[in-house]
């Protein structure tokens, strides 16, 4: 398919209730409001094309930009092709899903998420933090710097409350990956939960809540989960 095909297809599948409900969450224009489950129709037809998968997040376009996180072989990307990626980034979906998680299975990953959690800017920061966590999510604790990790525990525990609005919740969420998928820190992480406590996040006019990361943890523990890793976090 050709650039213009993947954007006519996109735009058919847009609809005004999903177009809503995204800027609720925070979504800027230009976009079709393509609901995930139809968008990912498109990946077989674009996945083996990485110039297009690219072409896609060049739009600006936020549903051709999810589908490019979706279809782009992470394998193939350039260091500077990220910095792009994440200074594209026009809200938190992008920078916490899309670029974060194709830079986690990127050779650059630890490189990126530490330069990117000092960013003076949100969107970049955020986008750090997700990083970091998805790296937990998918790769064998034996491959890990723990104590790297366990180092960014204790920053979390002493600063998280005094963050920036969406560093708050993806410094969360790098808890629970942490505690949750690598076991040798399952009982620091879950310490670190427990003092941090319920962790304040503004989400705009959505239902949406920030998981307490004890709770949370206690409950993939009690499924007997953890330590599962993911194979993959681009979903």
């Amino acid at each position: 398919m050709t650039l213009e095909e993947v954007m006519q297809q996109l735009e058919a599948m847009g609809t005004e209730q999903t177009k809503s409900t995204y800027i609720r969450h925070g979504a800027q224009e230009p976009f079709f409001g393509v609901k995930i489950g139809d968008m990912k129709k498109l990946v077989k037809f674009v996945k083996k094309d990485q110039e297009l998968a690219l072409a896609l997040y060049d739009t600006g376009n936020y549903d051709a930009m999810y589908l490019a996180g979706l279809t782009v072989d992470p394998k193939l990307m350039t260091k500077d092709k990220l910095q792009a990626w994440v200074q594209q980034a026009n809200w938190h979906a992008l920078a916490e899903y899309t670029v974060a998680n194709v830079a986690a299975e990127t050779p650059f990953v630890l490189e990126l998420a530490r330069e990117w959690i000092q960013s003076p800017d949100e969107l970049v920061a955020t986008c750090g933090w997700s990083t970091f966590a998805s790296y937990a999510m998918i790769t064998p604790d034996e491959l890990l710097d723990l104590e790297e990790l366990r180092q960014l525990l204790g920053h979390i525990e002493n600063v998280i409350h005094t963050e920036r609005n969406r560093v708050r919740y993806t410094m969360n969420s790098f808890v629970i990956a942490v505690g949750t998928t690598v076991k040798e820190l399952h009982v620091e992480a879950m310490q670190v939960a427990e003092k941090i406590g319920k962790v304040s996040v503004e989400m705009g006019k959505t239902a949406c809540k920030v998981p307490l990361a004890s709770e949370y943890m206690k409950k993939v523990e009690a499924k007997g989960n953890l330590g599962i890793k993911r194979k993959t976090c681009i979903c």
